[in-house]
């Protein structure tokens, strides 16, 4: 998402190399989530600059394997795109499953899943049994979840086409 240098092309002129380059200062350059540590880190030149907590699957330990298993994945993705209208604050898909992903459950006959997010708590209202799960460290069907505060920070500083890393 490039809303400055696409501002600036709007007014009828190029954008410099200097303001690209500034602008791409604003945001990581990839996500690492350390799940053991229960932990998103946002990245820019190798060293974090933003740490978080989070939530993991309901079973957290290991790599998904299939849908349903309560994993999280682990792995290298990338944040493809973005709902702000979920039954979530706000989410960032990742791009789990991948081609391994895909083809290892092919191999076993399973489907692996999909629709894992980084995402905030669940709105209010109708998801109040959800919102219940959320006092229990890991609670989700296979996502990342964060604080609201969290995500508003992770939804500003990454752009569609961010890498994700998940370690174990």
């Amino acid at each position: 998402m490039s809303f400055m240098p696409d501002f600036l092309a709007k007014q009828g002129r190029e954008v410099t190399v200097t303001e690209r380059e500034e602008y791409d200062q604003l945001f990581a350059d990839k996500v690492v989530v350390k799940k053991a540590e229960r932990k998103l880190y946002l990245v820019k030149k190798d060293k974090p600059f933003r740490a978080y907590s989070v939530s993991l699957g309901f079973r957290p330990n290991g790599h998904k394997q299939r849908q349903g298993d309560g994993r999280t994945p682990e792995g290298r993705y990338t944040l493809d795109w973005r709902n702000s209208g979920s039954k979530f604050r706000k989410a960032l898909h990742v791009s789990y499953p991948n081609y391994q992903d895909k083809l290892h459950a092919r191999r076993r006959g399973i489907d692996p899943g999909g629709m894992i997010m980084v995402h905030g708590p669940p709105k209010a209202g109708r998801n109040s049994p959800l919102r219940e799960e959320i006092g229990k460290e890991d609670w989700t069907q296979g996502c990342i979840a964060v604080s609201n505060l969290a995500i508003e920070e992770i939804w500003s500083y990454t752009r569609d086409g961010t890498p994700i890393e998940i370690l174990p």
